[in-house]
């Protein structure tokens, strides 16, 4: 897959077929999208792409709002597009005066003199140009005076459930990861790089991996214990992480701390990926240490059966 970062210096496409949207989590609902975008490409003898926009259009059109919470970087957004087979992923750097453009001012701007488009495959809910003013019907007649044809996507239910982004960021701040990581299709993971705690871990014979997540943007999952998946290197270790403020240790505040089975190196300032598997306890304010390492002793048990 390509990866265009802005509208300069871009080829010639042949019978380029784009889906266009934000596709934060690349959950089954996009999948669908995607699969139609290729399978479209495929019919035509064309190209395939999608296209996004970064940062976020709500970090630009409302910079105080600091309630954003995204499912995917969009280094990790890139990698799963990736994995889909997709040619082309163009990525406009998105700005007010970028936001000013019309709905047909976008299309016959972008789509067309930039593109050359010839097919579209969009969502249900699709809108585009200023205010998010223009929908389907609005693409169908600009399709027809510019020559591209426009199909549209019904959401993709699974499990007579609708599947959204919004839903997956709720069940990850409730911490319902098995039904979270089902809408995705694949395990919630963030990445992070170690730094140093307070080593009470090492000392209860639990060494664990203080993790800071790198994108402020990124969001946060519950509070609590989870069996987890960790890539070192190019390895996958099992283990359990808590995600809280450590209520039990006094001045510690809020940390996310990562135990690895059989593992026993020096993980500070390397850079680790995380999978959630499954969400084993929320996080509790035990008496002391001691009552800590034995519930910590119990999540590993039970992550392990798991496993």
């Amino acid at each position: 897959m390509q990866i265009h970062r802005g509208l300069n210096e871009l080829p010639n496409f042949k019978n380029l077929v784009l889906t266009q949207g934000t596709f934060d989590g690349v959950h089954l609902g996009h999948r669908v999208v995607v699969d139609q975008v290729l399978k479209k490409a495929a019919d035509v003898s064309g190209e395939s792409m999608l296209m996004t926009f970064y940062p976020h259009p709500r970090l630009v059109l409302y910079p105080n709002d600091n309630s954003l919470k995204l499912i995917n970087t969009i280094e990790e957004k890139a990698s799963r597009l990736r994995q889909l087979g997709l040619d082309h992923l163009l990525v406009i750097p998105f700005t007010q005066e970028f936001a000013q453009r019309s709905p047909l001012e976008f299309v016959r701007e972008i789509l067309i003199d930039k593109l050359n488009v010839k097919h579209m495959v969009v969502g249900h809910d699709h809108r585009f140009g200023k205010n998010r003013a223009g929908n389907f019907s609005e693409l169908q007649q600009m399709g027809e005076m510019f020559n591209f044809s426009v199909a549209e996507i019904e959401p993709h239910v699974l499990n007579e459930i609708t599947i959204s982004s919004t839903k997956i960021r709720d069940g990850l701040l409730s911490g319902d990861i098995s039904a979270t990581n089902e809408l995705l299709g694949h395990p919630f993971s963030f990445t992070g790089v170690v730094g140093h705690g307070q080593k009470l871990g090492r000392k209860i014979g639990f060494p664990t991996a203080n993790i800071q997540i790198l994108d402020p943007y990124k969001i946060k999952p519950a509070k609590g214990v989870y069996a987890i998946r960790c890539r070192v290197g190019n390895e996958w270790k099992n283990g359990v992480m808590n995600i809280g403020d450590n209520p039990t240790i006094e001045g510690k505040g809020f940390s996310i701390e990562a135990h690895l089975f059989d593992f026993d190196g020096d993980l500070y300032d390397t850079i680790l990926t995380v999978q959630l598997i499954q969400y084993l306890r929320p996080e509790k304010k035990f008496s002391g240490v001691e009552d800590l390492t034995q519930a910590i002793k119990q999540d590993c048990e039970n992550a392990k059966k798991l496993f």
